[in-house]
């Protein structure tokens, strides 16, 4: 199953990938983005693809 995962140390809270997820598996808490919801992920990538810093990576 896949799973969205965040590197804090890179996340700088921009929203970019909570507002492409199309599935609500990610929101921002604290300035960083969360995984909340990740059995609701499909593997789009699309969190990934949206992340301008490369904090994201999607793991199969």
């Amino acid at each position: 199953m896949p799973k969205p995962v965040v590197d804090e140390s890179k996340c700088t809270g921009c929203g970019s990938c909570v507002n492409v997820c199309p599935q609500g598996v990610l929101e921002l808490k604290d300035g960083k983005a969360k995984v909340v919801n990740p059995d609701n992920c499909i593997g789009c990538r699309a969190c990934e693809s949206a992340c301008p810093v490369g904090a994201i990576t999607v793991q199969e």
